[in-house]
């Protein structure tokens, strides 16, 4: 992938991060570690799913081309790729969907309000 609204040379930076924050960098390092490369309950090809779905999500395109990357690697296809992103755009949906009660409770104070004037 060649074309981001974030520069793909921001990933210099991890350094200046990692000199600020050795211990927590480091922290962070094994952490991912310990959730993607050690064996586990879920196969790799799935967290990397899941990490796909997660990062469409959350929008943020630096981990989607590396968990699209590492899925791919473990075995995931195209299809079942495409699906994850799927999964996220209908939870990015139903969430939308449900927060639609807050906007009909306002409205329903709001009738409530002019009424009673």
């Amino acid at each position: 992938m060649s074309e981001y609204f974030y520069p793909l040379d921001g990933r210099k930076h991890y350094k200046d991060l990692e000199e600020a924050q050795k211990d927590m960098f480091q922290a962070f390092k094994n952490f991912n570690h310990e959730i993607f490369e050690k064996e586990s309950a879920l196969p790799r090809k799935i967290k990397e799913l899941i990490a796909i779905g997660v990062a469409h999500t959350t929008q943020c395109p630096y981990c989607i081309e590396g968990h699209v990357r590492a899925a791919k690697k473990a075995g995931a296809s195209e299809k079942e790729i495409a699906e994850a992103v799927f999964v996220a755009a209908a939870l990015r949906a139903g969430g939308a969907f449900a927060h639609s009660t807050i906007s009909m409770s306002v409205l329903k104070e709001m009738d409530g309000l002019e009424k009673e004037k």
